[in-house]
């Protein structure tokens, strides 16, 4: 059943569809909780979206140099570089519980809680910084948190750890990792349709009607806003199908009498680059919609055998990434920049819907993790990079270097972002110092 405070929230319904409003700056549509600006106007709330990409980057090629726009970007980042200005790189920071087992499982399980984990074949690590989030703001929206991802999980064991933990990086409680979504059209109707709602009618013409007669009550700007949403939603809507009559992003699930092409090996989505920004638009889309304020994205799992037909990339992500050895390789390269676009596509769409006085990207927190810096397992430096302004809070055109600095926990960085939520904890997984530059 929907919380109280997301039931007072003005939404779009038809039959076993409902549909959340984008902000709207002539009338309040998204509850009495939203928070008010200084001229009494509703305030868009801040959005956290984690995306992953397993088996670290490519040596001497992830690196910021320089402030604001003067800000230069090493070849992985270069897709960024629009958005110098609002960037923080971080170089330097660790997990120590990471350094233990030396292992993708050991260096993926616990990234974001910083938590010891389980060998063994067991399963236990900790809850990870986007679930506190989605604990505490999760009432406010249909859904509590988005977690999706575009590899399928491990469960096998490497060198006495499970490999769940190279395949999760959001965890609900120690014991259970948050259930991660690899189907767009799944994840689509999550956001839009009632449970066990599974059709194949478009939510836009369930909730056409009124919708038509919402739009009498807005202004033009809004109406113009609410629009374009509606025709983003269309157009993913069309893709989806488009996909699912390919046979394409929904696993083995056919769309046919019988199968038009081989069964793919396990865990290798079909066509990636389209899963890949399906899953991002249903990212922005979430955000838009205030459906949720909270999304982790694994583009693949750490210890992946991904492949990149589309990148001509023979070579499969974890071999890649251990022929790696300081020399520029092409490949790796291209498949890193790859994985960045994703994230630099997330950061121009959200850009673009302007919330108010500022856009969806000021309001929001994009990070971008691996377990790892390079492909030999060195975990004593993750690469971190965020880009939005949560707010106003964060200020970006800058690189903190923690390396060499008394604290340089990664678990004190989520402390800091935990306090742009309004969540002041005195100890998260092993730190109890913040990051005081964030």
């Amino acid at each position: 059943m929907p919380n109280e405070f997301f039931k007072r929230r003005v939404l779009l319904r038809g039959l076993g569809v409902t549909m959340a409003l984008p902000w709207l700056e002539s009338l309040r549509v998204w509850g009495d909780e939203a928070s008010t600006s200084a001229k009494g106007q509703s305030q868009p709330p801040v959005r956290l979206a984690v995306l992953f990409s397993g088996n670290g980057f490519h040596a001497g090629q992830w690196w910021a140099k320089g402030t604001g726009r003067d800000m230069e970007l090493g070849p992985v980042l270069e897709s960024l570089t629009d958005f110098r200005e609002r960037l923080l790189f971080i170089n330097g920071l660790h997990n120590a519980e990471a350094m233990k087992g030396n292992i993708h499982s050991s260096q993926t399980g616990n990234l974001l809680s910083g938590a010891p984990l389980a060998s063994g074949g067991e399963i236990r690590s900790g809850t990870s910084f986007d679930q506190i989030i989605a604990q505490r703001y999760g009432h406010s929206t249909k859904v509590p948190s988005l977690v999706l991802g575009c590899e399928r999980s491990n469960p096998g064991i490497h060198k006495n750890y499970s490999m769940l933990y190279s395949s999760h990086i959001s965890w609900s409680s120690p014991t259970a990792p948050t259930p991660l979504e690899l189907y767009p059209a799944l994840a689509f109707d999550r956001l839009f349709k009632g449970e066990g709602e599974r059709s194949d009618r478009s939510v836009l013409d369930v909730v056409l009607g009124e919708a038509t007669r919402f739009r009498k009550k807005i202004s033009a700007t809004d109406q113009q806003k609410l629009d374009e949403y509606l025709n983003s939603v269309r157009e993913i809507e069309q893709r989806l199908a488009q996909a699912g009559k390919q046979g394409e992003l929904q696993g083995w699930r056919p769309t046919l009498d019988k199968p038009n092409v081989p069964r793919p090996p396990e865990g290798i989505p079909q066509n990636l680059a389209d899963h890949m920004r399906l899953m991002c638009d249903i990212v922005v889309l979430a955000f838009q919609t205030d459906a949720t304020r909270v999304c982790t994205l694994k583009l693949n799992n750490d210890h992946s055998y991904l492949q990149f037909p589309h990148l001509n990339v023979a070579v499969g992500h974890h071999e890649l990434s251990h022929s790696d050895r300081g020399k520029m390789s092409p490949d790796w390269l291209k498949v890193n920049q790859f994985f960045l676009e994703q994230f630099a596509y997330i950061a121009r769409k959200l850009d673009s819907i302007q919330e108010g006085e500022r856009t969806a990207l000021d309001n929001s927190v994009l990070m971008y993790l691996s377990s790892m810096q390079t492909g030999g397992h060195d975990a004593s430096n993750l690469p971190c990079v965020i880009v939005g302004g949560a707010g106003g809070q964060l200020q970006g055109g800058r690189k903190l270097d923690c390396a060499g600095q008394p604290n340089r926990k990664m678990c004190s960085l989520y402390l800091s972002l935990l306090d742009k939520y309004g969540i002041n904890l005195k100890e998260f997984g092993d730190a109890t110092d913040r990051l005081a530059e964030v």
